[in-house]
């Protein structure tokens, strides 16, 4: 046979078992058979409102339900403050903002905008971003910990 004809060969017998189940035994699963999905549905019964107010009038027996909701349930620490910045660093911020936002309102407000005030505006902005930007302090790490920090957290 050449070697066209093995391939022809091998793909109709794939296309022939394409409908086929796999027949396994459960020792040939990869997971438990608690997990196996049951083949039928399983149907969901919804009670009318009326019922579920009934039943809850009715269950006079005390429920214990702080167990219930705390498992599982993770509440993670409070987070650290915030850094104190310095006053150079506040104004860096306020003329990053600063800047865009009165030629937002402005623009809005259809003010008369002077050349001064825009100039103004625009040198705020980056200002205040050259300014953060050159604060930002990407230096080396001031512990020396050899050539290779790893991942660094």
């Amino acid at each position: 046979m050449t070697r066209q004809s093995d391939e022809d060969e091998v793909w109709r017998q794939i296309v022939a078992s394409f409908n086929d189940t796999a027949e396994r035994d459960s020792a040939d699963q990869p997971w438990p058979d608690s997990e196996n999905i049951p083949v039928e549905p399983t149907r969901r019964v919804v009670k009318p409102p009326e019922e579920e107010e009934l039943e809850l009038e009715q269950d006079d027996e005390p429920r214990d339900e702080g167990d219930d909701e705390d498992e599982g349930h993770f509440e993670p620490p409070p987070p650290p403050p915030l850094p104190k910045l310095d006053l150079m660093t506040k104004l860096a911020w306020v003329a990053l903002f600063g800047g865009p936002a009165y030629l937002l309102v402005a623009a809005m407000a259809n003010w008369q905008m002077e050349g001064w005030a825009l100039f103004t505006a625009v040198a705020a902005f980056i200002g205040g971003f050259v300014a953060l930007v050159v604060r930002m302090g990407d230096g080396p790490p001031s512990n020396d910990s050899g050539w290779d920090d790893g991942a660094v957290l």
